[in-house]
């Protein structure tokens, strides 16, 4: 089948067509660097890495642009967020913005995720923002007032066409110090006047000031990938009113559309004292850095856990080491770790199979699990399913390799080449090679390390040793097979 996406623009799956055929533009709000990432963070980005991995590897080519907010998100109070780790740290703000840019991509990094092809900052690219609000304000869609600037939404009759919010519906939600400037409740800033004490100002036609947030993704957005792009990503927590404003700022300037294609991740969800399922942010102190759980977790698992349910859909967070608990990381882990243990398996045994296409059928199933994958992922980047399809490809390898029957090298390769295309490439989830890590591979580098002993005892005709390593083996599971060619694999018993 042919790609569709859940095009939140229009609330349908939709045939995905490209502006230029063979080629995707692709913009995905970036974080506010003001704190370290946490999981819901990574559940945003791993959900867009599979999807740029998947179109790559469709054969599309995908420039992906993915912004750092280091200047303009204001909290409700009216104050800039990275200000005010700044005065809680007593460093500069820009001194803020870069380490925890930093952090983040060092944290993006260790998930295994791809960087995107551009990462702009906001305090890079002021003149563009000062440009755009500059073209608004000719074409009365914004107006300035007391050295700050707003957009007019009543000037644009589709406001809210993103988030289905009618504009005599919306509230004021808006701060008592700004609500007598504006025309409307609902006007938002392009551009904000600088008060003495506000570090983060650049000269304007307005005054000294700062941009509003929305703009720098409108600015950015559109130097890198032109006025109308394929796909605009990101959480659903920012549908509005950032992404709303986006669309209604952007369309005003360029008369044309914005994004083609709006995807958009939902919450991670961790269970609170009741047990009642709320999303992780910092304002409730309920996340765990990513920093954090991979000191427990391998990468791969935190990512399985994070392909487990779809990118649309929310998902519950939850991590014990009692058995008797709901562990969705301990589920995750488990069903990485079969995963793993088949693609050791055929690794382990490609070293001595002998030459030829022997497999008993496995090709076939080959086939069978690369569509099913596909399928899968061309029905809105369906994660669990092709999960669900290299499960059950795993558990017929299983069956293959612990049968006793003989595996032919080519058809081995072909096995682990499946699974590094597949749960490599896309989905990030299988490594080139085995890292000595905490569960199935260390556990697999082990027991071969013992075959190996048993076959150097049996060589030295030392059968005392010998057989005591396979009885102990025996008594852990591990079944081995001596092949007639002086070989031995092993296999869960």
């Amino acid at each position: 089948m042919a790609l569709q996406i859940y095009n939140v623009l229009g609330r349908e799956k939709q045939p995905f067509v490209p502006v230029q055929e063979g080629k995707i533009n692709m913009y995905v709000c970036g974080p506010t660097v003001q704190d370290y990432a946490h999981i819901g963070h990574a559940k945003t980005y791993v959900s867009f890495d599979v999807v740029v991995r998947y179109l790559r590897y469709s054969g599309y080519d995908v420039l992906y642009v993915q912004n750092i907010t280091d200047v303009g998100h204001l909290l409700d109070t009216g104050e800039d967020r990275i200000l005010k780790k700044a005065r809680q740290a007593a460093s500069s703000p820009m001194q803020i913005a870069e380490y925890y840019t930093r952090k983040y991509f060092e944290a993006m990094d260790a998930l295994g995720i791809q960087r995107p092809d551009i990462s702009p900052r906001a305090s890079g690219h002021i003149p563009e923002q000062i440009a755009l609000i500059e073209q608004l304000i000719h074409k009365g869609h914004a107006y300035e007032v007391n050295g700050s600037v707003y957009f007019d939404v009543r000037s644009y009759p589709e406001y809210g066409k993103l988030s289905n919010r009618k504009l005599d519906e919306q509230e004021a939600g808006t701060r008592e110090d700004v609500r007598d400037e504006k025309r409307h409740p609902a006007d938002f800033a392009l551009w904000k006047k600088a008060e003495p004490e506000h570090i983060l100002r650049w000269e304007s036609p307005w005054g000294v000031g700062f941009p509003g947030w929305h703009i720098e993704c409108s600015a950015m957005a559109a130097k890198y990938l032109g006025e109308t792009f394929d796909i605009h990503g990101g959480g659903v927590d920012n549908i509005f009113p950032h992404n709303e404003s986006e669309i209604a700022q952007s369309e005003c300037v360029h008369d044309a559309p914005f994004a083609n294609y709006w995807m958009l991740v939902g919450s991670l969800m961790v269970p609170d004292a009741e047990g009642i399922p709320v999303k992780m942010s910092k304002s409730l102190g309920n996340f765990v850095t990513v920093t954090d759980a991979l000191e427990k977790y391998r990468p791969e698992v935190i990512r399985t856990l994070i392909l487990s349910g779809h990118y649309r859909s929310p998902l519950i967070y939850s991590d014990s080491d009692d058995p008797e608990q709901e562990s969705s990381l301990r589920s995750a882990k488990n069903g990485w770790e079969r995963l793993m243990g088949a693609v050791w398996l055929t690794r382990d045994a490609m070293a001595a199979a002998p030459e030829g296409d022997d497999g008993n059928g496995i090709l076939a199933a080959l086939s069978t699990a690369r569509t099913r994958f596909e399928e899968a992922m061309d029905d809105d980047f369906n994660a669990p399913s092709a999960l669900a399809a290299l499960y059950e490809l795993t558990r017929e390898v299983n069956t293959l390799l612990n049968s006793g029957t003989t595996v032919g090298k080519n058809v081995l390769m072909a096995i682990d080449n499946t699974y590094r295309k597949l749960g490599g490439e896309v989905l990030g989830i299988v490594p080139d090679k085995m890292l000595g890590g905490t569960n199935a591979d260390r556990e697999a580098a082990l027991i071969r390390m013992l075959v190996d002993m048993r076959s150097e005892a049996r060589t030295s005709k030392n059968y005392a040793v010998s057989d005591r390593i396979r009885q102990q083996l025996a008594e852990l599971g591990i079944a081995l097979e001596d092949r007639p060619d002086g070989s031995t694999i092993w296999r869960v018993s």
